[in-house]
């Protein structure tokens, strides 16, 4: 018998001229102990698919069977043997992690004679067992995730649905939480069901379903979806300068339906089994080789000539000389909270047009360090300069010429686009004819006109994403602080937002950007790598990664690398404590 069986399942939203349809004439079956992830864009109809199979919705068409009971009129027959993990799982910050699991626990009404063995046993799966009593809202990003599964885990479910579950988790984080969900599959043959915004993720599973406006566009396993385009995907390696300034370039051949940076060079899909053919300014550039397919080039392809394609200006390239004044100065950085330092004595400076990466763990003080750089949170001690303004004297002077996008997009969900942007314009500043003309600007370049009269809040995440870079645009800053802008969003707006980043640092913007998807940190001129408050390395891509190329990994990736310098620092921490 299979886990979920699912036939013709239709669900729209709205009434009238607002209908929306979410989901159409979608089947599926998924075998019990299979795993499956479901990809697509932003409003694929991922997250209304599971919330149909866990009885959160009810369908306007269609049969839905889960562990053979009819969803939803016997959902509640099911509560304790599906797990159901939401993007956004309610933890509650004020209790602490036992007390979490307590909660949960009754919630499913496990017997108090069962809990404590269940709760060490997820604690010990979890590596939470430390922090039995530390209070939820004080974990790491990673950690509450792992909470958020541990309870999703109590009642021992045999169907396990994640949505987006390692969301704004580091890669850490990630590998754990993975490990904690194949051991469920190894241990005790639960089905999984995850949806995910990683590639790499979607590549480890059984079998792969891709959504696009609520309808199947291809399911089978990874290496069934990559296969149509063996012979489509080339690397451009060895560039000397660097990539991505000439990704811009190369994304505009004829035939190249994609461009990513991967290490040194350039990673180019076709349209046809055929090489690119680049213009003579790129002859010599560096050596053109084919190379497998993967998961992630299908997903574009197949989403190639059916998504929106958003024309970014291409800009002309302006190098950053070595002897530009640095517009970023950090130096002897301190910040306690209480007795506790999240950031300790760290120093680095960042130059003019720049793209500049901080990457670490959750908890690293990443997000703690760019407050403060943004006048947002006072330093303990150091000195914090940012386009020649001493932040610890004048912060609202520094504040003025800095745009700030933050993790959870600080826009108003009531309000629509167009009163977002006007609210910002005025929050810089503008006025009068100044002020209409960055408006119009905002909704042309970010292609929001359509959406200018939509709430912010019903935005689909790509979208919110432009709007709050438009916001942070508003005022022309000479410098852009960006704290994990692409957490959640699927690979076609992570190119595009990484094209906008492009063009406006080869304008003369200085970028600063957090990420957890370590192949953009590649997109970075330079990178700070924080753990525990400290840097641990910085200088370029290649820099970083060098400190662990071995003789038998020659070619270690960023998330090689990046694993393996924090672990090796966290280790240190616990011997020398």
């Amino acid at each position: 018998m299979d886990a979920v069986v699912v036939k013709n399942l239709s669900k729209s939203f709205g009434k009238g001229a607002e209908r929306r349809d979410a989901l159409k004439d979608v089947s599926l079956q998924l075998g019990v102990g299979s795993m499956t992830a479901i990809i697509g864009p932003d409003g694929a109809g991922k997250t209304t698919l599971l919330r149909l199979l866990v009885g959160i919705l009810t369908p306007l068409a269609g049969e839905i069977r889960v562990l053979g009971h009819a969803v939803p009129k016997e959902a509640l027959a099911l509560q304790r043997e599906v797990g159901y993990m939401p993007q956004r799982f309610g933890l509650y910050e004020d209790l602490t992690v036992e007390e979490n699991l307590n909660l949960f626990a009754s919630l499913h009404e496990i017997p108090y004679a069962m809990r404590e063995e269940r709760f060490n046993e997820l604690l010990t799966m979890t590596a939470l067992g430390p922090f039995r009593g530390r209070l939820a809202g004080q974990l790491s990003g990673g950690m509450k995730q792992k909470l958020g599964l541990a309870c999703t885990l109590i009642p021992s479910p045999q169907l396990l649905l994640l949505d987006e579950a390692s969301v704004g988790v580091d890669p850490i984080s990630r590998r754990e939480l993975w490990s904690i969900i194949r051991q469920q599959i190894a241990s005790r043959n639960v089905t999984v069901l995850l949806s995910t915004a990683y590639m790499d993720e979607a590549e480890r599973c059984d079998h792969v379903i891709l959504l696009h406006e609520g309808e199947i566009l291809a399911q089978g396993d990874p290496g069934q979806l990559a296969a149509p385009l063996r012979g489509h995907a080339y690397v451009l390696g060895g560039i000397s300068s660097a990539p991505r300034n000439v990704q811009a370039s190369v994304a505009r051949l004829p035939g190249v339906i994609d461009t990513v940076i991967q290490g040194d060079g350039l990673r180019i899909v076709m349209d046809r089994a055929e090489p690119p053919v680049l213009p003579e300014k790129l002859v010599g550039t560096g050596a053109l080789k084919a190379v497998p397919t993967r998961l992630e080039d299908a997903f574009v392809s197949l989403l190639f000539n059916r998504a929106e394609r958003h024309s970014i200006p291409l800009p002309e390239h302006r190098d950053v000389k070595d002897g530009d004044e640095p517009i970023v100065v950090v130096k002897d950085l301190y910040r306690y909270f209480g007795t506790f330092a999240a950031v300790k004595n760290i120093s680095f400076s960042v130059r003019r047009g720049e793209i500049f990466g901080l990457l670490g763990a959750n908890g690293a003080g990443k997000s703690t360090t760019f407050r403060m750089l943004c006048g947002l949170l006072a330093a303990s001690s150091g000195t914090l300069s940012v386009a020649g303004v001493d932040l610890l004297t004048a912060s609202a002077k520094a504040r003025a010429r800095i745009g700030y996008v933050s993790q959870k997009f600080a826009l108003y969900g009531p309000l629509s686009v167009q009163q977002n942007l006007s609210f910002f314009a005025s929050a810089y500043g503008l006025q009068n004819q100044r002020r209409k003309e960055r408006i119009a600007w905002a909704l042309d370049e970010m292609e929001l006109k359509e959406y200018a009269g939509m709430n912010a809040g019903s935005l689909p995440l790509g979208y919110k994403q432009r709007l709050a870079l438009a916001c942070a645009l508003m005022h022309e800053p000479e410098i852009l602080f960006l704290d994990e802008p692409t957490s959640g969003v699927d690979p076609l707006a992570r190119r595009e937002f990484w094209a906008r980043v492009n063009a406006l640092a080869e304008g003369g913007t200085t970028c600063l950007v957090t990420t957890h998807f370590m192949e953009e940190a590649e997109y970075c001129d330079h990178l700070v790598l924080m753990s525990l408050g400290e840097i641990l390395a910085q200088g370029t891509p290649a820099e970083i990664k060098a400190k662990v190329r071995r003789a038998d990994q020659q070619h270690p990736s960023m998330e090689d690398a990046f694993i393996a310098l924090i672990e090796e620092h966290e280790q240190m921490s616990r011997r020398a404590s």
